[in-house]
């Protein structure tokens, strides 16, 4: 049966389509045609995503060892001030580069919207990879006194900047690069990588400890020591911009460029916009997607870049386990992923999210009471419970943030909501966790803080749009293979999840006989 329908069959819109948000505009708009969707074969998606994950593992990467390395950095840089103030402006080091993501994402989130995601994320990754390594050179208190912090601080802000598109445009890439139906497994692999990257940070910090200390003693990290992890990211990082560099332009992005949707519009919701008109359209989006950033946040920072010296200060555990206890936990962690945003995709992502939500207010204290008591079985099992709401959180998350924008402004958008909220509650968690503690006495603070944040997304995941299945605004449908496609096409009329409203396709379109979008962008190499 021939499913593409004659040039001359009049407009129609879907009779059961849902409503969309943004709110749908009078756009005009046809039946979908099975040349319409996008049919991308699974071995680019492995690629493509393959070469984003690589970004998201070194920026968390560089997170693990400063995380990890904190009581000592604490020695290195703030040599002279008492050991509770140098910890927390050793904090602030970590918090400072969280404060300048919101530069970065407004200055470089728009950019990818206009030039392409690919462009920006090779950029991204050059400078992380060049900061990362450049700490590993600074010269310490020792040898030019407390100014010794300020080169620090400026090389973290420079990681802020950076990663102020790194994450918001990883994200957007593997959501449009992804399949409808499994956008929420084939997503789920970058923050796989991330944690993966978090605990080869804090496996290079322990080896290091071992190595370094067994050969010098236990002075030696203080010494020369701290400086190796950081110079490891030079190999890494060059491997990382090196596939950054081979990897293509996202199909959503070149069909809406295609379409004329990328230009300029500040009527038009699913057209490119500014800062300005992103909140204009986007405000209510944007304000869930933060509530959404901060739970998972405060909670995954808690677990990977607190954990270390709260383990170490409150607990008393030695620097040797305090690198090494989440180490096993987040590669647990990680290879849960998948199997949270393959779920997301049967059931839904609001679900998954509001089991992280309830998982968030039932566990985080009995998790906190197991590690007041010190044993080694209590900590791995504490971590274990800390995981569970993080796994939950943020599983869906690189498939369901980038949904909450149409494709000409997403990678804009996303990195506004997401770098605001970052830098505002996730960042900062370690910091204030630990000011918490120093303020109240009371070592359950930094408990009582993830809570909090996982209950006030609760409320704004009730609130949000479910994304699962569903192409994503100011998209055409992506699927694996032609047949899919077809399928499609035959029961759009039936299918809630279609609503042609909010993709960019032109009234008069012609039909594509010839050539298909599958053909086409296999020459292009997607």
């Amino acid at each position: 049966m021939n499913v593409t329908p004659s040039s001359t069959e009049p407009p129609k819109a879907n009779p059961v389509a849902v409503t969309p948000a943004p709110r749908a505009p009078r756009r005009q708009s046809r039946r979908l045609r099975v040349d319409d969707v996008l049919v991308v074969k699974r071995s680019r998606i492995r690629t493509a995503i393959s070469g984003t994950v690589v970004g998201n593992f070194m920026e968390w990467f560089d997170f693990g060892i400063y995380g990890y390395l904190a009581v000592t950095m604490t020695a290195v840089f703030t040599e002279g001030l008492p050991p509770e103030a140098g910890l927390l402006v050793t904090l602030f080091g970590f918090a400072v580069s969280f404060l300048v993501r919101p530069l970065g994402g407004a200055v470089l989130g728009p950019i990818g919207d206009r030039i392409g995601r690919q462009k920006v994320l090779f950029f991204t990754m050059a400078m992380m990879a060049a900061s990362t390594t450049l700490i590993g050179v600074l010269p310490t208190a020792a040898q030019i006194g407390l100014w010794a912090i300020l080169p620090l601080y400026l090389l973290k802000m420079v990681q802020g900047f950076s990663t102020g598109g790194e994450y918001a445009g990883a994200t957007t890439y593997v959501a449009e690069f992804s399949p409808d139906r499994r956008r929420g497994y084939w997503s789920s692999w970058l923050d796989a990588g991330s944690y993966l990257g978090f605990a080869a940070g804090a496996s290079t910090v322990a080896l290091t400890t071992l190595i370094v200390e067994s050969i010098s003693g236990p002075g030696a990290m203080t010494e020369y020591g701290w400086r190796i992890p950081f110079l490891v990211a030079l190999p890494l990082g060059v491997a990382a911009i090196w596939l950054r560099s081979r990897i293509p332009e996202t199909p959503a992005y070149e069909v809406a460029e295609s379409a004329g949707e990328t230009k300029p519009d500040a009527a038009d919701p699913f057209a490119r916009h500014g800062l300005i008109g992103i909140f204009r359209h986007y405000w209510r989006q944007i304000l869930i997607a933060m509530a959404i950033v901060a739970a998972t946040n405060t909670a995954g920072y808690a677990l990977t870049s607190y954990m270390p010296t709260y383990l170490e200060t409150e607990v008393g555990v030695s620097n040797l386990l305090a690198a090494m206890a989440t180490v096993p936990v987040l590669i647990v962690l990680s290879a849960s992923l998948p199997l949270v945003g393959h779920l997301s995709d049967r059931i839904g992502r609001k679900p998954v999210y509001l089991l992280g939500s309830a998982s968030t207010i039932v566990l985080m204290l009995p998790a906190f009471a197991l590690l007041q008591t010190g044993a080694i079985w209590a900590i791995f099992v504490a971590l274990l419970l800390c995981s569970v709401p993080v796994a939950l959180w943020i599983g869906p998350s690189a498939a369901a943030l980038p949904a909450m924008f149409p494709t000409a402004s997403r990678f804009g958008a996303m990195a506004i909501a997401y770098n605001l909220s970052v830098s505002l509650f996730g960042g900062t968690t370690p910091l204030f966790s630990e000011w918490l503690i120093q303020l109240t006495g009371n070592s359950y603070m930094p408990a009582f803080y993830i809570m909090f944040f996982g209950a006030v997304a609760g409320v704004a995941v009730l609130t949000m749009r479910e994304s699962a299945r569903r192409p994503l605004l100011g998209s055409v449908p992506t699927v694996e293979t032609r047949a899919e496609a077809a399928e499609l096409v035959a029961g759009q009329d039936e299918n809630p999840l279609i609503d042609t409203r909010t993709m960019p396709l032109t009234k008069q379109q012609p039909a594509e006989p010839a050539l298909t979008r599958e053909h086409t962008r296999e020459t292009a190499g997607v």
